[in-house]
């Protein structure tokens, strides 16, 4: 099956990548033959495609599964994919919807973070299978809804018990804290502002007091809304606030380059 046209476009847009030194070429790669999702009414299900990064140097290198949020796959998530190839990180962005939106049905972002949950154990078999990844060190990173499904994937119930092989560790960016009890699997970090009135930070609060498990670190922005580190979204989203917080960005992505650092250690270009 060929790319989308807005898989065309994004990297097309974000083609420059290959020119920074530390970087390799983007790459658009089928990760799986189906996602997990439902398909389009009268159609198959499509294959599950990802835009990968990856360093310079062969490996094997520590990898990160990126998922994205209810409105879909967009150049947010390349942007994030380089960052952390940047840091010497194989990068694996997931594009779970194709052109589907699950922001506005009632049981849309839970469907929706179901199948990214699903989406992100195909991609850890994928980049398992790498001679360029090192298996045992592969971490799972989401944004909202995304954010949302990297607690499903990695909490101890029946995905993670059913899978064969783990993640290392977790990043969850504004995830929905209330439909988990927190008992996770890996160490995870979740970042979130204490004006989110999408998914509150409070229910994180809740469970990374009481949930048990391995260690969750939350951090918490003061005046921070839901998505604080995106600049091209409305300040109205799907009838929610949202606006860019440039010191939270900039300290949440500290806050996940230290976390990665010590839960994988240094990649190798960095010691």
């Amino acid at each position: 099956m060929k790319p989308t046209l807005m898989w065309a476009s994004v990297l097309l847009l974000f083609g420059s990548l290959a020119s920074a030194p530390c970087v390799r070429a983007d790459e658009l790669v089928q990760v799986a033959p189906h996602r997990a999702g439902p398909p389009a009414e009268g159609t198959d299900t499509p294959p599950l495609f990802g835009y990968l990064a990856r360093p310079q140097a062969d490996g094997p290198h520590s990898a990160v599964v990126i998922l994205h949020g209810c409105s879909g796959f967009g150049p947010h998530y390349i942007a994030a994919a380089a960052t952390l190839a940047s840091w010497g990180y194989v990068a694996l962005a997931l594009d779970s919807l194709g052109k589907a939106s699950m922001c506005e049905a009632r049981f849309g972002p839970l469907l929706g973070s179901d199948a990214e949950a699903a989406d992100a154990y195909g991609a850890l078999r994928y980049l398992s299978a790498q001679a360029f990844v090192d298996p045992q060190r592969i971490v799972i990173m989401g944004y909202s809804m995304g954010g949302w499904a990297v607690l499903s994937a990695i909490e101890n119930g029946p995905l993670e018990q059913s899978q064969p092989d783990h993640f290392h560790a977790a990043v969850a960016y504004y995830p929905f804290c209330g439909a988990h009890p927190g008992v996770m699997t890996a160490p995870t970090l979740i970042l979130i502002g204490d004006r989110d009135d999408w998914t509150p930070a409070a229910y994180c609060q809740e469970m990374a007091t009481h949930g048990g498990g391995e260690p969750v670190k939350l951090v918490i922005y003061p005046g921070a809304t839901h998505a604080f580190d995106r600049q091209d979204l409305p300040p109205k989203f799907f009838g929610h606030t949202i606006e860019y917080d440039a010191n939270a960005a900039k300290d949440a992505e500290a806050q996940v380059r230290t976390f990665l650092h010590d839960v994988l250690e240094a990649p190798a270009g960095n010691r």
